[in-house]
């Protein structure tokens, strides 16, 4: 294994890259509940940087603090020109992407895919650094299950297994990339869907924290089914960081105790959910003035009341059919009229 001991800044907690998800208000609203975890972008293709209209595609406010860019690319070259365009923004780090499993993605040569042929991940990893001078890091499983991108379409690729992943990494350490997240899952390229990917390969934890504790000097992050505050301090016991997926979006108010992973938190109080509110309402007039999604806006406030008192009745006061752009901003400011002032302002 390639040491490199890397000077990047490591948050103890980052929201994973998520589809249709962590889109720029998502993140802008997440980041005013904490101010130290990494946000990411969605996963954005290469070719996407490249032939798109890159303020609509990498565009996000200064508002949004550290945030990763995460690209799927499928050679050196495209990897190199997306990298080299992201350059005019400030992104704090640029991400390869080697562990999403879904066909629109592993069958254009992308992602989880790419773990079948570690030498392209290796040059890949190696364009992107010359691309930039910002620290280049990489999200991967510990395994896969399926057709590889460079074996015969007929083929069977499996890669399982401790021996495998060392393997793997042995080839793609020689890059130097300056942190590893790993999903703690085997992806399987075919016969499950993206979904199914996130639930039914079981997760294997000890494989990542065994990974850290033999070569200590690697930064790792683990990923994988982390939803609550005692889990993420059970897994920063062994690794260098955690990303959580889908908490931050199914119970929002997690990130607003993010906090407590310090250990000197005790005087620090969390915003309520009612202040959280109040900041994000004036992101959401100025948003709509510039023709934002309405949809899009109202999204990272579905699950702030999770597990409340009158959670029902607000998530009907959002739920899509009740959503209009005319109204949002009146219907936001109801919610202070019907939620318990004890779960408000808490």
């Amino acid at each position: 294994m390639e040491k490199y001991i890397s000077n990047i800044e490591n948050p103890k907690v980052s929201i994973a890259p998520m589809v249709d998800k962590t889109h720029r208000h998502f993140r802008y609203f997440s980041r005013i509940m904490d101010k130290d975890m990494l946000l990411y972008t969605e996963m954005i293709t290469a070719q996407a940087i490249i032939y798109g209209d890159l303020e609509k595609v990498l565009f996000f406010r200064e508002e949004e603090g550290k945030v990763a860019l995460q690209i799927a690319a499928s050679n050196p070259e495209d990897a190199f020109k997306a990298v080299k365009l992201a350059e005019n923004f400030n992104y704090s780090e640029i991400n390869l992407n080697c562990g999403c499993p879904s066909d629109r993605v592993s069958g254009n040569l992308m992602g989880a895919a790419l773990m079948s042929s570690k030498e392209l991940v290796y040059e890949i990893l190696c364009a992107m650094k010359e691309a930039t001078n910002k620290p280049v890091t990489i999200k991967h499983r510990i395994g896969i299950d399926g057709t590889g991108i460079i074996t015969d379409k007929k083929s069977k690729v499996i890669m399982e297994g401790y021996e495998d992943l060392l393997d793997f990494l042995g080839t793609i350490s020689k890059a130097k990339p300056d942190r590893y997240t790993i999903h703690a899952r085997t992806a399987i390229l075919k016969g499950l869907s993206p979904k199914e990917n996130r639930d039914i390969p079981p997760l294997d934890y000890n494989m990542v924290y065994r990974l850290k504790k033999e070569f200590d000097y690697l930064n790792i992050e683990i990923n994988g089914g982390f939803k609550t505050l005692e889990q993420i301090k059970e897994g920063l016991k062994h690794v260098d960081a955690v990303m959580i997926g889908r908490a931050a979006y199914e119970d929002a108010y997690l990130l607003a105790n993010l906090y407590k992973l310090d250990s000197n938190s005790e005087n620090i109080s969390p915003l309520s959910r009612g202040e959280i509110i109040r900041k994000y309402i004036p992101y959401v007039e100025e948003e709509l003035e510039n023709g934002s999604n309405v949809h899009s806006l109202v999204f990272p406030l579905q699950s702030l009341f999770h597990g409340q008192r009158g959670n029902g009745q607000y998530k009907q006061l959002l739920s899509s059919s009740a959503i209009k752009k005319e109204t949002v901003l009146d219907t936001l400011n109801k919610i202070f009229e019907i939620m318990p002032e004890d779960v408000l302002w808490k």
